[in-house]
């Protein structure tokens, strides 16, 4: 990934991807600009922002609160004058513009995940523009999430949220392991996060890593994977292993993927590649693990190994997610030429399918565990959830305003949560997954 210095834990994102878009510049300045807006925005019953709830947006209201009716665009003209002019980072020059000549044409327009509520007073952040899986579900009510230096929990049943962990000031492991630094950390900048049953991984722009089990108080673990001068963690897995073990992998821009037992927290394997790795994932049987990162060209590696079993060529560009279905047979990758493709292990000689987005690369990708539908992220306004079963034809896409700091389902499949990162509108997106049976909807 694109080596970003800074020690203000400025936004990235900000800078790359944001600030560049004159429309998105006019409306946020219209809106932040108006001192009337904090009047409407407001609830001062309870001095929090007002969320946007399923019944009111079947009344018409904004899913994010954005009163429309008082700007002067509307909403249809700003999303085509976002379309035409958001800037879409690349490594590789005009490759969203080459890509796609061999997309999947797809039905859109479908209805798989229904919005239940967007909760304003939850504001997800992100820290580098290119790294976006900071939201994670444990269940189909409990989400964690970056916040500025905090790890959040936010409850949807309750409506409340709480910090995990907070990395602003000074951290220090509270148990004793071999490796682990005791003298811990100071002000760690998080770049990306894992979050697994009661299992929790930051990883930091400088290499750290910051463990902790979410029944116990206090850090287990703290380490440095490198102290090389590109040394962020690009991204961490958790998994369960063979033996049902706990483990981690760390994608680190030295090239390095590293394998960490969890429960006494020693490093397993380290694998080494030609490249910057930004993103691996680990088949559910374990026997597989899918590489990608500035290289156009991603690999299918021996996980026991890490020697090489086949490239994955047809991206024309950076890769920063992977995702494996759970059937084991078919993944996924997802690339800065905005496309997502997905890979048959059977034969690795082309994508069996490829999915385009709107606005930029795609950054995050997304199975439920019973393998029914795929969700990939954007930077930024869409969401695309894929109906697996119809080889990927049948799409539904979700369209909102603001940066993507991530996405999860959780682990039953039945709610899919989005972070959105914005200075005004920024909040946390709840849908849940549509049934035939409508009797269901009191349970949720």
């Amino acid at each position: 990934m694109s080596h970003y210095q800074g020690d203000d834990g400025e936004y990235a994102a900000d800078d790359y991807e944001a600030e560049d878009v004159d429309a998105d510049e006019e409306f946020r300045g219209r809106e932040v600009a108006d001192p009337e807006s904090d009047v409407d925005e407001l609830d001062f019953s309870n001095n929090r922002f007002t969320d946007t709830t399923a019944d009111q947006a079947r009344r018409g209201r904004d899913i994010q609160g954005i009163p429309w009716e008082r700007l002067s665009i509307t909403r249809e003209k700003y999303r085509q004058t976002r379309l035409e002019q958001y800037k879409n980072y690349e490594n590789v020059p005009q490759s969203g513009e080459k890509s796609g000549k061999d997309r999947t044409v797809t039905e859109k327009g479908n209805s798989f995940y229904e919005f239940r509520r967007n909760s304003r007073s939850v504001k997800s952040t992100i820290l580098h523009f290119q790294l976006r899986n900071l939201v994670w579900a444990t269940s189909k009510h409990d989400v964690y999430l970056m916040s500025n230096y905090s790890v959040i929990h936010w409850s949807s049943l309750t409506g409340k949220k709480s910090e995990v962990l907070n990395l602003s000031g000074h951290v220090a492991p509270n148990e004793k392991h071999p490796g682990s630094l005791l003298e811990g950390f100071t002000q760690t900048q998080v770049s990306t996060l894992a979050v697994k049953d009661r299992f929790l991984v930051a990883g930091g722009f400088q290499g750290e890593l910051i463990c902790k089990f979410l029944d116990r108080p206090g850090i287990s673990f703290c380490s440095r994977t490198t102290y090389d001068d590109n040394a962020i963690t690009n991204a961490v897995e958790i998994y369960v292993s063979p033996s049902g073990g706990i483990h981690f992998i760390a994608s680190n821009n030295d090239s390095g993927v590293r394998d960490f037992d969890m429960e006494n927290f020693e490093l397993c394997k380290h694998f080494h590649f030609r490249w910057p790795v930004n993103h691996t994932s680990l088949s559910p049987d374990g026997k597989l693990l899918v590489v990608v990162g500035d290289d156009p060209e991603g690999i299918l590696v021996d996980a026991k190994t890490g020697k090489t079993i086949a490239p994955l060529c047809g991206h024309l560009d950076f890769s920063f997610a992977s995702e494996w279905h759970p059937d084991g047979v078919s993944f996924a990758t997802g690339n800065q030429d905005k496309t997502c493709r997905i890979w048959d292990i059977r034969n690795l000689s082309k994508s069996i399918a490829v999915l385009k987005g709107n606005l930029g690369a795609i950054r995050s990708i997304r199975y439920t565990s019973d393998g029914r539908y795929m969700a990939m992220a954007e930077p930024a306004d869409f969401v695309h959830v894929y109906d697996t079963k119809t080889g990927y034809e049948k799409e539904q896409e979700i369209d909102f305003f603001g940066e993507i700091s991530g996405m999860s389902f959780s682990p039953d499949s039945e709610s899919l949560f989005v972070g959105v990162w914005d200075r005004t509108y920024g909040s946390l997106l709840e849908y849940g997954r549509r049934r035939n049976f409508l009797y269901l909807d009191s349970l949720i």
